[in-house]
């Protein structure tokens, strides 16, 4: 049985590849869009489509930033306005725009939500060692330290990075879309 023997040098040229394989593996992808002039970000696995706004039935006594309900691909969904939420309205709110909107379905296991947009939103491959994670800032925020997962910096640009299904969870906004689920399966 013949035995192999490797140098210092061989060992730290071998734990280089490993180290390589290991952040060009750690990619993520993003879908990133714009609240008022900041840009946000979501993980591509939380996102299941981008479609055109639909028309929104508003819902009694829904949190202002709820804006309702809409019809996507036959699920009645909850539509949430993020610039509200965030407290980043302003003259440029999506309600006081007129241009055509979007909507971000993410998708969980228990419940559908759609999140407004202004603009087509872009989409963004990183290496996860770009993300500052959000234990430094977050304690400045109202928002839950878990819905905020870093920021993204890429060149100049410094994009926020949500957690939507822990956001979600965090604001109990899951109580409301099980609530407009027995709507739905009342119509």
């Amino acid at each position: 049985m013949e035995t192999t023997e490797y140098t210092l040098d061989d060992v730290k040229r071998e734990a280089g590849k490993e180290v390589q394989k290991r952040e060009s593996s750690e990619r993520m992808q993003l879908i990133i869009f714009k609240l008022g002039s900041e840009e946000y970000g979501l993980s591509i696995d939380q996102i299941k489509e981008v479609v055109l706004t639909p028309r929104i039935a508003r819902m009694p006594q829904a949190a202002g930033h709820i804006k309702g309900v809409a019809n996507i691909r036959g699920n009645i969904i909850a539509i949430m306005d993020l610039e509200q939420k965030f407290g980043l309205t302003g003259s440029n709110s999506i309600e006081s725009s007129n241009t055509s909107n979007y909507t971000l379905v993410v998708e969980s296991d228990e419940y559908k939500v759609g999140v407004l947009v202004k603009e087509v939103p872009n989409t963004l491959s990183i290496s996860v060692s770009d993300i500052d994670t959000a234990s430094n800032f977050v304690q400045y925020t109202t928002l839950d330290s878990s819905s905020v997962i870093g920021v993204v910096k890429s060149g100049e640009r410094m994009i926020i990075l949500i957690d939507m299904i822990k956001l979600i969870e965090a604001e109990n906004i899951a109580e409301s879309i099980n609530q407009e689920k027995t709507i739905n399966r009342i119509i």
